[in-house]
């Protein structure tokens, strides 16, 4: 398979910039892998689509604000949007890894100081990131909240504001690691998620810290050939346990974004879901079998990326591109703030 199989044409005015006023009002589109069926419909209409025996499964990751705006101690400006923080063991700093951006890159063991409280020193390269270490006695999460700004996509053309603060979380967000959002929960208020709770419907929670890999591009022509960046992740038991309780009963698993797909799936490669945690870079794309996940609630992602190979995987490659080439010619909004899709069943 190659990556232009996974193209589409997007015009700029579709990229959603600014979320909706309310989470619940984005539009859904609706599709039936299984008929071909493809519905409008907005957000608050899941309500309907999810039934009493089915359960959903939300990323409960927490966005920091990753964004950090520093300098050199010669004076040049330099900006880290960090991966990933890493906590000290015993007295020792935390680290972290980070993209950094500057006219000069720093080289190994320059100072990166974000306020007189906050410097970063650069100890090595893993690759195109960068591992840095807190020369702080303050917890980095603690100065990162202190001094971050939110990490808005890169196709977001405006700087992060204190309506993203709330706006670019999830309102069940709770386990501080990520710098992204799940963004399919974005559209879940608790008005809604106490509804679905009031109809029978159950609902866990896992876990997977997002990261900036999660935009990077496929630059390989076989997609066999991309190796995804890795991503903590955790599935406890009582995941496991909802899940098997919901299938007994006849009900869909339906995970709420692709993060808690990728989550699942990890937990499930013996054939069998267990629970689990550590790094996961599984890759998903059309030809997998799915083996814990059986309806999706998902954003309209990136042409040619790996999202939207997930996607195809689920619903079938032609079924997704028809459904997204219906989604422009309805003026959906696409990406982090815009609107959702909802797959009933995999195909």
């Amino acid at each position: 398979m190659r990556k232009q199989d996974f193209q589409f044409d997007l015009p700029d005015s579709l990229i959603a910039n600014q979320p909706c006023e309310e989470r619940t009002q984005s539009r859904l589109l609706d599709i039936e892998p299984l008929t071909g069926q493809i519905e409008d419909k907005h957000f608050y209409d899941i309500f309907d689509s999810v039934k009493p025996d089915d359960c959903l499964i939300f990323n409960n990751t927490k966005v920091i604000p990753a964004r950090l705006l520093g300098n050199r101690e010669t004076g040049g400006k330099v900006e880290v949007l960090l991966e990933r923080v890493i906590p000290g063991k015993g007295a020792a700093n935390d680290q972290c890894i980070a993209q950094l951006r500057a006219s000069n890159t720093p080289k190994t063991g320059a100072n990166i100081i974000i306020a007189d409280d906050f410097i970063l020193r650069v100890i090595g390269r893993e690759g195109a990131f960068f591992k840095l270490e807190c020369l702080n006695e303050l917890p980095m999460l603690e100065l990162v909240e202190q001094y971050g700004s939110m990490p808005l996509p890169p196709y977001i053309q405006r700087k992060a504001n204190d309506f993203d603060k709330q706006r670019y979380q999830t309102v069940y967000a709770e386990k501080q690691g990520a710098v992204a959002a799940p963004t399919a929960g974005l559209h879940f208020d608790k008005a809604l998620i106490e509804k679905l709770k009031q109809k029978g419907v159950a609902m866990d929670f896992v876990t997977l810290h997002v990261g900036a890999g999660t935009f990077s591009p496929i630059r390989v022509d076989n997609i066999l050939d991309h190796q995804m960046h890795s991503e903590w992740f955790e599935v406890p038991q009582s995941v496991v346990d909802l899940v098997a309780k919901t299938r007994a009963n006849g009900g869909r698993v339906i995970s709420v974004g692709t993060t808690s797909v990728r989550c699942l799936e990890s937990a499930s490669i013996s054939g069998e879901l267990k629970a689990s945690y550590g790094e996961t870079d599984i890759f998903i794309y059309p030809g997998y079998e799915f083996k814990s996940v059986d309806a999706l609630i998902t954003n309209f992602h990136l042409s040619e990326s790996t999202l939207l190979m997930l996607v195809s995987a689920f619903a079938g490659k032609e079924m997704i591109l028809g459904a997204y080439k219906h989604a422009v010619e309805q003026k959906y909004r696409f990406f982090s703030y815009g609107d959702a899709m909802f797959i009933g069943n995999k195909i």
